[in-house]
């Protein structure tokens, strides 16, 4: 039953429907597991058939092979994890054994054993709550939101500040968006040292500020001390506003993550715009790295609607999970519920979305499953192009290793590492999912570090582009500055566990 609320889809109205495809699926389920536990060639490999022998100290290597050689999109692509990679023989076992005791460090074993070479983005964590914690967007943080750039292909690194989070630390201190630093504790930062210096173990740590005059970065004795909250929650809707513009009532909404658990705020933010009467809406997922599917699925019907037979995507995995599953499990629907909510939807034809290069995975998943059905004006930088999805999962084979909360205490003992490996690929109802290259937008207008403006402000560069597409009103009227020699290196998101991982949650 725990796999089939992994895949069945409640998307159809008709209880007898539903009775008859839960039987279905459960009958999906017995022959799923009679795969996993059996095979017709005895000699060959299928997930949890060969174990290590018994005095080897490999619980997580062993672990994270039998996850990865079941669930892992690029499964066949990395010989050691195919199915028949070792014999069900006495010979067999000791070369299984051996494999597992090759990397002694987990961590490296994941990495340089089983992670395909394209994968940049499936992960690992020695503690699974912790990685729980992330997806619920808890974090250690002093509430400053920042990019990492070099500037004029120098090795020093520089901060310009993104956005301040309420209620945090820095929220209380003399620092705000497009503010910029050089250093920590009086040491200017490079590309060998932020890491440190940012993200170690103090809790407390002095930014030393700089400002940006005639084309160059100048230092200044001005410095601003913070402190990290060790678990700070992150309410990922961070503004909601209506511009009136022209006589318009444009709806502004700017979200940094989809997170499962603010989808109820998602929806108060969302019907505050709708109540206020906007006839136009645009979504700002410059900051956003990704996140929750269905949090995506959500605010896709939010904006669109709510009719259960629209397709809102298609899921790709592996072959051999590919070959398994039937059509209503690789579809998910647009939604008419937020948990017991009935969704009031805007039920708009057009939608402007604001991106950067940092927007991925979640955020290019809203533009491009929106796409089939309304006009999305892109507005920003090419995003990121992600367009894989991953699950969390731990040692729990009965529940071929999917993390569960209900099953914590299944969990192997003694084994709290967790993996998040890229599962599969989400395609729109058309079936077009190749974006690896990024999402281009159809007016390219990258921000200016010299002028980000104030988020919500209607001279806001990008906003001030959106709202002259929707009005013809130009309401910011600053000549644009020659665009500035920066690359960004990293991100204080980026150190986030969940980074720009797109979690696929849409049937738990």
């Amino acid at each position: 039953m725990l796999l089939l609320g992994t895949f069945y889809i409640q998307h159809k109205k008709n209880l007898a429907y539903k009775l008859t495809k839960m039987i279905r699926n459960i009958l999906f389920i017995l022959c799923f597991t009679t795969l996993i536990s059996c095979s017709k060639d005895e000699d060959l490999v299928v997930p949890g058939s060969v174990n290590p022998e018994a005095t080897a100290n490999v619980p997580v290597q062993d672990f994270m092979w039998k996850a990865m050689n079941f669930w892992y999109f690029w499964q066949q692509d990395v010989p050691k994890l195919a199915d028949d990679a070792f014999l069900n023989t006495e010979e067999g076992v000791l070369e299984y054994t051996n494999f597992l005791m090759s990397k002694e460090d987990p961590a490296d074993f994941f990495r340089n054993a089983l992670q395909f070479s394209e994968d940049n983005f499936s992960f690992f964590e020695e503690d699974y709550t912790q990685l729980i914690q992330s997806l619920s967007g808890v974090s250690r943080s002093n509430g400053v939101e920042f990019a990492l750039m070099t500037f004029n292909n120098s090795n020093e690194i520089y901060g310009v500040v993104r956005y301040i989070l309420p209620n945090s630390d820095a929220a209380s201190k003399d620092i705000k968006r497009g503010d910029i630093f050089t250093g920590v504790n009086g040491q200017t930062l490079t590309a060998s040292n932020f890491r440190s210096l940012l993200f170690g173990a103090d809790a407390t740590y002095t930014l030393n500020m700089a400002v940006f005059e005639e084309g160059a970065i100048a230092e200044t004795s001005k410095t601003v001390t913070l402190t990290k909250e060790t678990a700070f929650a992150e309410n990922p809707v961070f503004l909601t506003k209506i511009l009136e513009v022209a006589d318009q009532k444009i709806g502004y909404l700017v979200y940094n993550q989809f997170v499962r658990d603010y989808d109820d705020a998602l929806y108060k933010a969302i019907s505050e715009l709708r109540d206020g009467g906007i006839t136009d809406l645009v979504v700002d997922l410059r900051y956003n790295l990704g996140g929750s599917v269905n949090s995506t699925r959500l605010l896709a019907s939010m904006i669109y609607g709510t009719d259960g037979d629209d397709l809102f995507l298609k899921k790709r995995y592996n072959s051999k999970i590919q070959a398994q599953l039937e059509k209503d499990q690789l579809e998910i629907y647009f939604t008419d519920k937020v948990g017991s909510t009935t969704i009031n939807s805007l039920e708009l034809k057009k939608v402007y979305v604001l991106t950067t290069s940092a927007s991925a995975s979640a955020s290019e998943l809203l533009i491009n499953c929106l796409d089939p059905y309304m006009n999305v004006i892109h507005i920003g930088d090419v995003t990121t192009g992600k367009n894989e999805f991953s699950t969390t999962m731990v040692d729990d084979r009965e529940n071929t290793y999917l993390y569960s909360p209900s099953r914590i205490n299944k969990i192997k003992e003694g084994n709290k590492w967790a993996i998040q490996p890229l599962i599969g690929r989400n395609e729109n109802s058309v079936g077009f999912s190749d974006y690896t290259g990024g999402i281009t937008p159809d007016i390219i207008l990258r921000e200016d570090i010299a002028n980000l403006g104030v988020l919500g402000a209607t001279d806001e560069p990008l906003l001030a582009r959106a709202i002259q597409e929707i009005t013809g009103v130009i309401t910011n009227k600053r000549k644009r500055s020659v665009p500035k020699p920066f690359n960004t290196v990293y991100s204080s998101k980026m150190n986030n566990l969940l980074k720009d991982n797109m979690v696929d949650d849409t049937n738990y």
